[in-house]
């Protein structure tokens, strides 16, 4: 939402900030940065008053410091993990994985211009220069694949081709009761996303894995119900198959 923001006093004979609006977001980024002073609104509700050189006149936008933005993304990267947890619905799932991957990439990215900051100010003969961001491309979504199983096993195979090459690391699988999704990130400059939501039964998360092999990721579901055979998938598979099946009159 938006707040109103009183008029900020002047420090030092600079100049203050003037009355307007500005996001709750930004505000939270000023009092995190750290304020000279705190100050009532119209609203009655009380908020730092910054000292001018926290502050970008003209729009009226507060600039957090490299510290404090790297630390909002640990924070927004730990928040879609919490949520990524609870949800069970795929468009949901598949949102907030683009999404914690998109965040990943941008600490990435604010961890190397740090290092590169730091090395410039050692050296002190060139003026800092803008870190290029890291390209990685955009992700493609998974949806050919082919499963069997064994008596302890339901086995997703998925062909990759030069996934074996990408570091382990970079093959990321996330277990629950009824599902389980795959991110393979950074391989010939994309990302891969695969996500099954409703398997037809649970399985154990301890005693799920995955392997890659040769231009393939094994996905490796512990049935939780030993030696019972899986007719399907995933339950909206099964729901889809006996729809397709035709109805018949018994007593005719």
């Amino acid at each position: 939402g938006l707040a109103k923001v009183p008029e900020a006093p002047r420090a030092g004979g600079g100049p203050g900030l003037a009355p307007g609006l500005v996001s709750a977001q930004a505000w939270g980024a000023a009092t995190r940065a750290g304020g000279a002073g705190v100050r009532e609104s119209a609203f009655g509700v009380v908020f730092p008053v910054l000292s001018p050189a926290r502050l970008q006149l003209g729009p009226c936008l507060i600039s957090p410091t490299m510290a404090s933005a790297l630390e909002e993304l640990q924070k927004d990267l730990e928040e879609v993990k919490v949520l990524l947890e609870k949800t069970s619905r795929k468009r949901v799932r598949d949102a907030l994985t683009a999404e914690k991957s998109k965040i990943e990439t941008e600490i990435k990215n604010k961890m190397q211009q740090k290092s590169q900051r730091k090395a410039e100010l050692l050296d002190n003969e060139k003026p800092a220069a803008v870190v290029a961001p890291i390209t990685t491309g955009y992700t493609v979504k998974i949806s050919n694949y082919g499963w069997d199983q064994s008596d302890k096993f339901v086995k997703i195979y998925i062909t990759l081709t030069g996934v074996h090459q990408v570091p382990t690391e970079n093959v990321q699988v996330h277990f629950t009761e009824r599902s389980f999704d795959l991110l393979v990130k950074n391989l010939n400059g994309k990302s891969y996303s695969m996500i099954v939501n409703n398997l037809l039964k649970p399985i154990s998360v301890e005693g799920s894995s995955k392997k890659v092999k040769t231009d393939t990721v094994l996905i490796l579901c512990r049935k939780k119900a030993e030696n019972t055979r899986w007719d399907y998938l995933t339950q909206v598979e099964k729901e889809c198959k006996e729809k397709e099946k035709p109805s018949y009159d018994t007593e005719t």
